[in-house]
């Protein structure tokens, strides 16, 4: 598949970064070495903490001003781009480690680009989508009406409907799966040789995420780019990459062709990794945990029903008209069970979620709550009722203040409604945080000195301060590695075992839907197409759109590889 005849575009050798915190530095990557050829897709796979996005910040020459390379080499062999500076002379690779700014710029989107993880990072929110876009297009000299032009293309090829709406539009007017393609389409646009895919689809549904990686691999097989795809999901790596390269505490721990690895992983780590991906590990199929019968799909009293929600929302400007973004949705969420919501990005999953927790006022229908229709009340009769129902962020990094410490977080709740004194709340944080198998030490902690799975261990401690019956969960797991998100999920359903919590779980992962739901309703632009429990959708969809989520769970290819080689998947 890649022709290496030509050299490496990339090479990293012996590389050695720390982070400087209070006085020390801290390694990050030890000894690392690998290279990227013409035309080659190399996977970085890992844990968080284990040195992928500082190898990737690494190359573009973006590491934090507390980061030291304190040795080891990182050189660029761009070929011929007829650049002034001499950054693209045929015959001078570019040593990156200590180059100048100049330099660095001078590879910054005509050689490297980069497609980073946070798109409200990577997006300026002043600006709107168009001349962010442009900006990378003008680097090639392309100039008047053409860069327009070529705008639109650049947003069409990552997959975004109505580009020239969306061109017009400003970040935060877009969802996150779209503000994503966005920072794909930027990436395109200076037509690299080499992209940087930071998880470029943790944060996308499953059919778009197969829409733009088959883009990015057609990229790689039209034109000769080189990709490095930096993520946490060996179904994703193992399905789009020619070698994956296994990391641990900064170190390679294993490395080789995809088939290989899945085959017959050498280490032990490796082994836990594909355990824990979804995807791989039962063989690329999907295996609900749980198997409801026919006649307990329905309930007669749900902790929650919505029955018959529209919502309708005008459109921005002089426009006429209005946007439909749920449409007759009907659901109950059973006591003591999970119910998912499923669909791609726009299907209205989060508008529904905000509908049941009374964020938003339904155009038509009706939502009750243990019974009582709280549909119409207003904030000062609905406020004794939130006590029942709590949120989870997507996002662990941006759902906790960074100012306050743990123990303030999860007692905040507590102090909204007057509950306790200061040391009967401090007792109860202590116990939630036992409850989410964090010790009690965190409490005087910030969000910065934790982990991502350990903030969304927090964040689910807080949602659980008040004693709610029934917990949304929006995205809870996508920002997070498959070993970590292993553990939450195992932790949600614990807590659902000991507490009789009701959940109901939004995701766009099947896969990870089939490890904690019991029944699920399938969206499509706002349109419920299916419902009813996991084994039945997931195991007989009788829905085309159904079929087509499932088809796009990654891990499939792969698994269909393994087999053709005999070996199950299984270890």
């Amino acid at each position: 598949m890649t022709d290496t005849a030509s050299g490496p575009l990339v090479t990293v050798a012996d590389l050695q970064v720390g982070y400087v915190r209070r006085r020390r530095t801290v390694p990050a990557v030890r000894g690392v070495t690998l290279s990227v050829a013409r035309g080659e897709t190399v996977a970085l796979v890992g844990e968080s903490g284990s040195g992928k996005s500082t190898i990737a910040n690494t190359l573009i020459g973006l590491l934090p001003d507390n980061a030291r390379v304190t040795g080891g080499s990182v050189t660029v062999h761009p070929g011929d781009l007829g650049d002034p500076g001499g950054v693209g002379r045929p015959d001078r690779a570019v040593e990156v480690v200590g180059a100048r700014e100049r330099t660095l710029r001078g590879l910054r989107g005509r050689v490297i680009s980069l497609v980073p993880q946070d798109p409200m990072v990577g997006l300026n929110p002043t600006r709107r989508i168009g001349p962010q876009v442009a900006e990378g297009i003008r680097l090639r000299g392309v100039s008047g009406d053409r860069v327009g032009a070529e705008v639109l293309e650049f947003l069409a090829q990552a997959g975004i409907d109505d580009p020239e709406l969306r061109a017009r539009q400003y970040p935060h007017e877009l969802s996150g799966g779209l503000r994503q393609r966005v920072l794909i389409a930027i990436a395109l646009a200076g037509r690299p040789q080499l992209i940087i895919a930071d998880e470029p689809t943790s944060a996308l549904d499953v059919t778009v995420q197969r829409r733009i990686l088959d883009h990015l691999e057609g990229l790689v097989r039209e034109t000769g780019i080189s990709l490095l795809i930096i993520t946490h999901d060996l179904a994703v790596a193992s399905d789009r990459s020619d070698r994956v390269i296994v990391l641990q505490n900064g170190e390679v721990v294993e490395q080789g062709n995809p088939r290989h690895i899945l085959v017959s992983p050498r280490q032990d780590y490796t082994r836990r990794l594909i355990a824990a991906a979804p995807g791989l590990a039962h063989g690329g199929r999907i295996v609900p945990r749980f198997v409801v019968p026919a006649e307990r799909v329905s309930t007669p009293d749900p902790v929650i029903r919505l029955e018959n929600i529209t919502k309708r929302y005008p459109l921005p400007g002089r426009q006429a008209g209005s946007f439909l973004a749920v449409d007759d949705v009907s659901l109950d969420v059973a006591r003591g069970r999970t119910h998912a919501l499923v669909g791609e990005s726009g299907s209205g999953k989060t508008t529904t979620l905000r509908l049941a927790l009374g964020l938003e006022k339904a155009t038509s229908g009706r939502v009750l709550l243990d019974g009582v229709d709280i549909t119409d009340l207003g904030w000062r009769e609905t406020r004794p009722l939130r006590r029942k129902i709590q949120l989870v962020h997507q996002n662990p990094f941006a759902s906790l203040d960074p100012r306050f410490t743990i123990g303030r977080s999860i007692t905040e709740p507590l102090v909204a409604f007057g509950i306790g004194d200061r040391r009967t709340r401090r007792a109860r944080a202590v116990a939630l945080l036992d409850q989410v198998a964090l010790p009690a030490s965190y409490l005087d902690r910030l969000p910065a000195e934790l982990s991502g799975g350990q903030r969304q261990r927090v964040a689910i401690a807080r949602a659980l301060a008040l004693e709610p019956e029934l917990v949304l969960l929006d995205e809870p797991v996508s920002a997070l590695d498959v070993s970590v998100q292993e553990q939450i999920l195992a932790l949600l359903r614990d807590l659902q075992e000991r507490l009789g919590l009701s959940y109901l779980f939004i995701s766009h992962d099947l896969s990870v839907v089939a490890q904690i739901s019991h029944t699920v309703t399938v969206l499509n632009r706002g349109r419920a197409v299916e419902s009813g429990s996991v084994a039945e959708v997931f195991g007989s969809p009788e829905s085309d759109y159904t079929r087509e989520l499932i088809e796009a769970i990654p891990g499939q290819r792969s698994a269909a590889l393994s087999a053709g080689a005999g070996v199950p998947l299984d270890v």
